[in-house]
């Protein structure tokens, strides 16, 4: 039962940036496989919305940075991890638009700039590094930094972590318009999207959208990050802020939000050799880059859960949709997780 009011035949966008390479493909995995289990997996590519904009941020940002413009700001200021891949797409879509771009990031400067942090660097944007014991402040810390622009006669919008708000929900609700058009040209109608879950945004994204769209599949998170009763919150309260923003008629409080917990291992950012391994093996049987943040570990669950079949949480799937958000830049700093010494030790 559909938690909207026929939204679908009068949803109308809010403004929108063409930032994203869209459509991405949907493409079935062929050589890679599940040991005992013939679920059809197949992959949103969304790790190809652009090369130094690639994953699922752009998505969301091409709504929140269209705010920013109708709100007449030159100045941008969002947050994240050292390696956020929020963090890198909004300060290069920042200089591509003539935006200033300041990023809080979340833990100490590191000796050498690498991956994503990197890239932040070489668009221009200005770098404040926030210890972990600070971080609870950092929305404090980002409205001090409106008004210090402010003082100086520059107009700046604070995005949260992940662009994840009533307005960048917009982004995967639009990538469910898609995803629809995928289905049809397939012929598919797959029992579950999984995805991983970080800000909470793609979720929601994916949760709303596959309602007006009227998906055949179950979203299914995979949390790297926090726990499944903040996800729970986060999205609730994000939804209802939409539909005030927007005046749009659901039930928030009747959401089905699945968060499968268990495999964010021992903390946010650091993967286990189970995770390397699959990244590596996903790479030499599909030429598929996955990453030790995000992808691996919702891969992973993925995985885990379809081999439990009817006791799992993914029960009686015949075909699944896994949402690749992206992350490649991610896998550099943590190269040393990966071990090839002997496979790729050159023969005298």
């Amino acid at each position: 039962m559909s938690l909207f009011l026929d939204v679908f035949s009068m949803l109308s966008y809010p403004r929108r940036l063409q930032l994203a390479q869209l459509p991405t493909p949907l493409t079935l995995l062929t050589r890679f496989k599940v040991p005992g289990v013939d679920t059809e997996i197949w992959v949103k590519r969304d790790e190809i919305t652009g090369t130094e904009v690639s994953g699922n941020k752009i998505r969301k940002l091409e709504f929140n940075l269209a705010d920013a413009l109708e709100q007449g700001c030159n100045t941008v200021i969002t947050c994240g991890g050292i390696q956020s891949n929020h963090c890198r797409a909004t300060a290069v879509m920042g200089a591509r638009l003539g935006l200033k771009v300041h990023l809080l990031l979340r833990g100490e400067k590191p000796a050498a700039p690498t991956g994503n942090l990197l890239i932040d660097y070489l668009c221009g944007a200005e770098v404040t590094f926030i210890p972990e014991s600070d971080w609870s402040v950092h929305a404090e810390r980002a409205a001090r930094l409106q008004d210090s622009y402010a003082a100086t006669g520059d107009r700046a919008l604070f995005i949260p972590v992940g662009a994840s708000d009533e307005v960048g929900l917009w982004g995967y609700i639009a990538a469910c318009e898609e995803l629809k058009e995928d289905f049809a040209r397939e012929g598919l109608s797959p029992d579950y999207l999984v995805t991983a879950t970080g800000s909470g945004g793609t979720q929601a994204g994916l949760i709303v959208g596959s309602q007006i769209f009227d998906l055949p599949s179950e979203v299914r998170a995979f949390n790297v990050s926090d726990d499944a009763r903040y996800f729970d919150r986060k999205i609730r309260e994000d939804v209802l802020l939409w539909k005030k923003r927007y005046n749009i008629e659901i039930d928030e409080t009747a959401l089905d939000i699945q968060t499968v917990e268990g495999y964010l291992g021992e903390a946010y950012g650091i993967a286990s050799r189970d995770i390397f391994d699959l990244i590596a093996e996903l790479g030499k049987t599909e030429g598929l880059l996955l990453d030790p943040v995000y992808t691996g570990k919702a891969f992973h669950g993925m995985m885990s859960e379809l081999a439990k079949g009817d006791n799992g949480r993914l029960p009686s799937a015949k075909q699944v949709v896994f949402i690749h958000t992206g992350g490649l830049f991610g896998i550099f700093p943590q190269q040393n997780g990966f071990d090839f010494n002997e496979k790729h030790a050159s023969s005298p």
